[in-house]
């Protein structure tokens, strides 16, 4: 445990301070029209403007917002990806949580887009793969021009960072993105290098998972 604790500090994509004030959820967008192409679109240009929920995908954001309700504080904050897939299923989830009496606003944070995978950009999903293999090795690897891993996870944890400092106490906050970028939030979390985030349980479409900051003594 001691171990784990102190590598969290070690980590120097991870900006989590030590404690937070606030419950941090993972919401991954529900599945979406590039999920059922079975393709890659990571392209802000392209993402932000098309290739949002299919049928499905809407049924599975408001269904996950249902399930919250019971135990979501009374204010939720929504803090969403800007690609439509992302927006989508953050409207869903809040107005699931707006029928139950819940305040529920929604904000726009780029920090949680996608993961850029340059070259493999439109094509085959079955190629991120090739990609989490060099994770594997090295954190800070960009085969074929991907982001790196490590700085997928500086950019979300910095925001987690400012949105703890910022949002006023007793808040819920659901950060609704895409599933690289929130298990490579969640090693951050963990006190994990980001290289490791394909060793964590998979984050369905449409799943809400807390984020549990391992604590660090000192």
């Amino acid at each position: 445990m001691k171990g784990t604790q102190m590598r969290r500090r070690k980590v120097p994509s991870n900006c989590l301070p030590k404690k937070l004030r606030h419950r941090f959820f993972a919401l991954r967008h529900g599945e979406s029209k590039a999920n059922v192409a079975k393709i890659i679109i990571s392209d802000p240009k392209v993402g932000t403007k098309a290739y949002g929920l299919t049928p499905a995908g809407c049924v599975g954001a408001t269904h996950a917002g249902k399930m919250f309700q019971k135990t979501a504080a009374k204010r939720v904050v929504m803090v969403t990806s800007d690609f439509s897939r992302a927006r989508e299923t953050a409207q869903l989830f809040a107005k699931a949580l707006r029928k139950a009496g819940h305040v529920c606003p929604v904000r726009i944070a780029t920090e949680l887009r996608e993961r850029r995978f340059g070259q493999l950009e439109a094509g085959p999903d079955s190629r991120y793969p090739e990609v989490w293999v060099k994770d594997k090795v090295d954190c800070g690897a960009r085969p074929f021009g991907v982001e790196a891993a490590e700085a997928v996870q500086k950019r979300t944890s910095k925001l987690v960072a400012q949105l703890d400092r910022n949002l006023p106490d007793g808040a819920d906050v659901v950060l609704v993105s895409h599933g690289d970028a929130l298990q490579i939030l969640q090693t951050a979390f963990l006190g994990l290098s980001p290289k490791k985030h394909r060793e964590l349980p998979h984050l369905d479409r449409a799943e809400l998972r807390e984020l549990t900051l391992k604590p660090v003594k000192g």
